[in-house]
């Protein structure tokens, strides 16, 4: 297998500083070595230009620097068209959540609409109207959808992204009224915490998988704040009760034994709120994972 790291220190879609540097907390963490050491053919194509909030105009208060976020969203979409065009996995690092909108867009942009696994405590499927707070990191899945409004339309990607049928959310816990009816309108497969602690994990990931399956890409896109803050600290925006470690670990097994990777996205990475980069070292594992680590 054969993959390219590219790295979106994006920061400006969060409410909080610090996920710009998620990529180098990842990288520090040995990344590309633990891929390599599995016999993956990793090419690092460096940091996108993302811009930073002090030298940035906020733009509109309901999608705070949303024109900024589109043009280091375009470079990230023409970088992951490049990975695939060369048959490589683009491994994505965040930077917040909005940079999903790069990376799903460059994935639509050369195969057409595709299925996305959304591991997160959140959906992310606000919009300008329904937003709390104008963070555009809780819109980027609405807006893959095609429902985030003109803002978020570009030359570099085509909308909807992903087809509503092959969209799994997995391990929400905090959902805005907006997002509970873009949901029900929209008929998304959202598998909260409670879900996952009835039927388990690999029942949820099954179907998730099998949903996706045959779509034109698989794209999983994992927010380190879908795990429990007691093993991942560092994160943009920590919510209890969430993903373990084990629980975790399998979901990204059971991705690799399914086949489907087409492409993973790392998010929300915040050393300045981690222990000893911690977050950072157990986002390599999950990824070494969902290229298929095993112990026997």
């Amino acid at each position: 297998m054969k993959a390219a790291i590219i790295g979106a220190p994006l920061d400006l879609g969060a409410g909080r500083r610090g996920v710009d540097m998620g990529p180098s907390a990842i990288r520090y963490a040995g990344l590309e070595e633990r891929l390599t050491g599995q016999g993956v053919d990793c090419v690092d194509r460096g940091n996108v230009d993302a811009g930073v909030a002090e030298a940035t105009a906020e733009h509109d208060p309901r999608a705070r620097f949303l024109p900024a976020i589109r043009a280091a969203c375009e470079r990230i979409a023409e970088l992951v068209g490049a990975a695939l065009d060369e048959g490589r996995v683009p491994v994505v690092l965040g930077g917040d959540h909005s940079i999903a909108l790069g990376t799903l867009g460059g994935l639509a942009r050369r195969r057409g609409p595709g299925a996305v696994l959304w591991l997160d405590a959140h959906g992310d499927l606000n919009t300008p109207a329904t937003t709390p707070s104008g963070n555009v990191h809780g819109m980027p899945l609405a807006a893959a959808l095609g429902r985030g409004g003109p803002g978020f339309e570009s030359p570099a990607w085509t909308l909807p992204a992903v087809e509503a049928e092959r969209v799994a959310v997995i391990g929400a816990r905090e959902l805005d009224p907006g997002e509970r009816d873009l949901i029900r309108e929209l008929g998304l497969a959202v598998h909260t915490m409670s879900e996952l602690d009835r039927r388990g994990i690999e029942a949820v990931m099954g179907e998730a998988l099998a949903r996706a399956a045959g779509a034109r890409f698989v794209h999983v896109s994992l927010d380190m704040d879908g795990l429990d803050p007691d093993v991942a600290p560092g994160v943009g925006t920590a919510v209890r009760g969430g993903l373990t470690y084990r629980e975790a670990h399998l979901a990204m097994e059971l991705v690799a034994e399914s086949g489907l990777l087409c492409c993973l996205e790392i998010v929300e990475v915040n050393p300045i709120l981690d222990r000893q980069n911690a977050t950072a070292a157990l986002a390599v594992e999950l990824a070494a994972s969902a290229f298929g680590a095993r112990t026997l």
